[in-house]
């Protein structure tokens, strides 16, 4: 990391060229409001460098604080299947292996497998901010890829596969079974979850609307194929792209620390969390966030 800014009390370090991950020591996230110079600055950082790490915030922040904060950094999401919502917060998608008084409280075991934040719907989640509220003892990380480190280094073979081609991005298979699905066929659930959430067509290589970036997009959690290619090329093409782009050269991994809060843009990069050992318990309040701006040039907003 490198370029380190000091103000105020308030620490930035930035990712050093070529790499990924900036770090802001002194920011209390809870006092940031609609239309502060903090929250403006903080949307540059994330443009700059893909993820930003927030450390030493108050272990006892309140849910409403953090929804505030992520109104002051732009428009929460309230994610579509409400089993995921915090029961008096819709804007918090928990992600929990702990019940609440011997109720089902948020889903566990989300996002171990590489995907960007709903790049199945429509209009993809461009912010993602997380808080852990606790942690497991064997699994604290959560890894990212620069995609547009990736595409920047994609062999011609590969490239001549994605440029100006559409990629299919699908849900369904990660569809988490609920209580009231007891009763109801494989085949039913899966009909009524794309009639819900329909697959969508996006540039396999898209262009950031504030950096210019060429991205690759594309996830081996979520794409399902490229358009125009048949079933077996397909099957051969993504393999080959999925283990060129999740090669440990392009991984970054943050370790979490208590007091950590972290938020990513999802047009960059993709991410995985850590799969904490039987018995232990974590808990993670998730906000997506809306920048306001279209996910890549030429989508409408």
């Amino acid at each position: 990391m490198n370029a380190v800014v000091s103000e105020n009390r308030v620490t930035i370090t930035e990712a050093a060229p070529g790499k990924i991950g900036a770090e802001v020591r002194g920011w209390d996230v809870t006092t940031f409001t609609p239309g502060c110079s903090e929250a403006e600055m903080l949307r540059q950082l994330i443009y700059r460098n893909k993820v930003v790490v927030m450390r030493g915030q108050r272990l006892d922040m309140t849910e409403q604080e953090q929804v505030n904060f992520a109104r002051a950094v732009g428009r929460p999401q309230v994610y579509f299947q409400a089993n995921y919502h915090h029961p008096d917060y819709p804007e918090i998608f928990v992600s929990n292996n702990l019940n609440e008084d011997g109720k089902k409280f948020g889903v566990s075991g989300t996002g171990r497998y590489w995907h960007t934040d709903c790049s199945f719907e429509k209009h993809p989640l461009p912010f993602t901010s997380v808080r852990p509220i606790f942690f497991p003892k064997s699994a604290r990380e959560t890894s990212y890829i620069d995609m547009a480190r990736v595409y920047r280094e994609l062999p011609d073979d590969l490239r001549r596969y994605v440029d100006g081609r559409m990629a299919m991005q699908e849900a369904w298979p990660r569809y988490k079974v609920q209580a009231c699905d007891l009763d109801r066929s494989i085949d039913e659930l899966i009909t009524n979850f794309k009639a819900e959430c329909p697959p969508q067509a996006h540039p396999a290589v898209i262009e950031h609307p504030v950096t210019g970036e060429k991205i690759l997009y594309i996830s081996s959690g979520f794409t399902s194929g490229l358009v125009g290619l048949s079933y077996e090329e397909n099957q051969r093409v993504m393999k080959a792209l999925f283990e060129f782009a999740e090669q440990p050269k392009f991984i970054h991994t943050h370790f979490w620390e208590e007091g950590d809060m972290i938020i990513w843009d999802n047009r960059s990069l993709v991410h995985k969390g850590s799969k904490a050992k039987p018995g232990e318990y974590s808990r993670m309040y998730r906000i997506g966030i809306y920048d306001d701006l279209p996910f890549y040039v030429g989508i409408e907003q």
